[in-house]
């Protein structure tokens, strides 16, 4: 089972709306039984980023973690979500 995270800055609203959007696309695609979601605030989990196989965020992320998180602002205005959807697709190696 693969782990995706979902961080913004308190851990509560935009992280819920990307959650449920990436709960719908995972279901769509077929790759529910391949991914558990997690949620939660960045203050929480900057010690943690190498617990999770994907990182999503709907926050500013600092330099040192940018490499390992996926930019997830595009989730909450419609602009780019397909891309968001490809990239962690290609980062959980989902078929």
């Amino acid at each position: 089972m693969k782990k995706l995270l979902v961080i913004c800055g308190a851990g509560h609203a935009t992280s819920t709306i990307a959650v449920s959007k990436i709960n719908k696309w995972l279901e769509a695609e077929n790759y529910t039984d391949q991914v558990k979601i997690y949620q939660s605030k960045i203050a929480d989990e900057l010690n943690k980023m190498d617990e999770y196989d994907v990182v999503v965020s709907t926050t500013i992320v600092p330099d040192s973690i940018k490499d390992k998180v996926i930019n997830g602002l595009g989730l909450l205005t419609g602009i780019g979500a397909d891309k968001i959807f490809e990239d962690v697709a290609r980062r959980l190696e989902l078929e």
